[in-house]
C-alpha cells in the first residue's frame, strides 16, 4: 500500500528544503506537484514545482471536484492539490510526499487517515520565521505582516499533526526527517 508522508508548515519555515531533501534520500518517494493560483517565482518550473493556473480554470475545476485537498490561502490565492495527481503517482507505486499548508495537510490526513503521516514543521519561534522571511527577499511589509499572522494561526495547529518536527538547526531537522520517513514507509 501506498503512504502519504504529508509536511507542512509556516511559509519559511523550511519544509520545502526538507522535502527535497527526503527526495532525494529516498528513491521511493515520488513529489505531488501542487496546482496554485499565484505567479511562478524566477527559479520555479511548470510541473516540477507546481502546476500553475489562473484563478478562472482553478474555480472550474473546483466545480469539477478535481481536487483531493484546496485552500484560498490568501484572498485570490488558491492552492490545492489535484485527484489525478495522486493517482499519477499512485499508479506508479510510489510513496507520495507532500509539501502543502496547514489546512490541505489536515485535510489530507482526514481523508487518508491510516495511510498518511503528518508532519508539522516548526520554526524555532516567530522571530527566527521572520528574520527566515525576510532573507528570502521575496516578501514587501504587507505580505511579511500578512504571512507572520497566518504563522500564528497555523502554529496554533501543530497538536492535530502526527508529530511535530521543529528546525531550528537544518542539520538537524533533516536527520530527524530522513529518521521519521525511514520508519513510516519501512513498516508493514
Amino acid at each position: 500500500m501506498s503512504k502519504l508522508l504529508v509536511f507542512a508548515a509556516p511559509s519559511g519555515a523550511g519544509k520545502t528544503t526538507i522535502v527535497r531533501h527526503l527526495l532525494k534520500k529516498y528513491g521511493e518517494l515520488a513529489f505531488s506537484v501542487s496546482a496554485t493560483t499565484r505567479p511562478p517565482r524566477a527559479h520555479e518550473v511548470e510541473g516540477r514545482d507546481y502546476y500553475f493556473i489562473s484563478p478562472e480554470k482553478f474555480r472550474e475545476l473546483l466545480a469539477q471536484d478535481a481536487f483531493v485537498e484546496w485552500e484560498e490561502v490568501y484572498e485570490g490565492l488558491f492552492y490545492g492539490t489535484l485527484k489525478r495527481e495522486v493517482e499519477r503517482l499512485w499508479a506508479a507505486g510510489r510513496h507520495i510526499i507532500f509539501d502543502i499548508d496547514v489546512k490541505g495537510a489536515l485535510n489530507i490526513k482526514r481523508l487518508y487517515p491510516r495511510q498518511t503521516l503528518a508532519v508539522f514543521v516548526r520554526p524555532p519561534s516567530v522571530e527566527a520565521l521572520r528574520q527566515r522571511l525576510l532573507a528570502r527577499s521575496t516578501e514587501d511589509e504587507a505580505t511579511l505582516k500578512k504571512r507572520l499572522g497566518k504563522a500564528e494561526e497555523e502554529m496554533a495547529s501543530e497538536d492535530k499533526f502526527d508529530l511535530v518536527l521543529v528546525n531550528d538547526s537544518l542539520e538537524e531537522a533533516l536527520k530527524k526527517a530522513e529518521q521519521i520517513v525511514g520508519q513510516f514507509i519501512h513498516q508493514a
